[in-house]
């Protein structure tokens, strides 16, 4: 998985399985494609780790979701990764100043905020902007699954 990701030349690809893990388990996520997902939080976005009440990211905050399926034989595949990186105010307001970024399992980017595909993350911020106006256009993994 790392390595595949990594294939993409993003800079977090090849990182972020270092980073904390907020999740003690995979989970399903309906918005993700109803993939299994974990959720990393690189050191700037450590506040993440108060979910709710984490409040408004610094810029430099990464979090990143890596997703698999499983299918009826327990054969998993690898699903893509996800990213979002917050950046200076005037980045572009439409994503609260987040760029979203998706890799594919091969390192194909299909689309970047600001960038090559830009329209094919635009679901990413319409769905994170729908979040609390407090939340800064995150959303949390369930409760049961939260590392504390």
């Amino acid at each position: 998985m790392k390595t595949a990701y990594a294939n993409s030349g993003n800079k977090y690809a090849a990182v972020f399985l270092n980073w904390k893990n907020y999740a003690k388990r995979p989970y399903v996520s309906a918005t993700h494609g109803e993939r299994f997902v974990m959720n990393y939080a690189n050191e700037k976005a450590s506040n993440y780790g108060k979910y709710e009440k984490a409040g408004k990211m610094a810029p430099g905050a990464v979090l990143a979701k890596n997703s698999f399926t499983v299918n009826g034989k327990g054969q998993v595949a690898t699903g893509p990764l996800f990213l979002m990186e917050k950046h200076n105010a005037g980045f572009n307001r439409n994503t609260l100043d987040w760029q979203y970024t998706m890799i594919m399992p091969d390192g194909q980017i299909p689309g970047t905020t600001n960038g090559k595909g830009n329209a094919s993350v635009k679901f990413c911020y319409e769905c994170h902007n729908a979040a609390a106006a407090d939340q800064d256009a995150m959303m949390f993994l369930p409760e049961e699954v939260r590392v504390n």
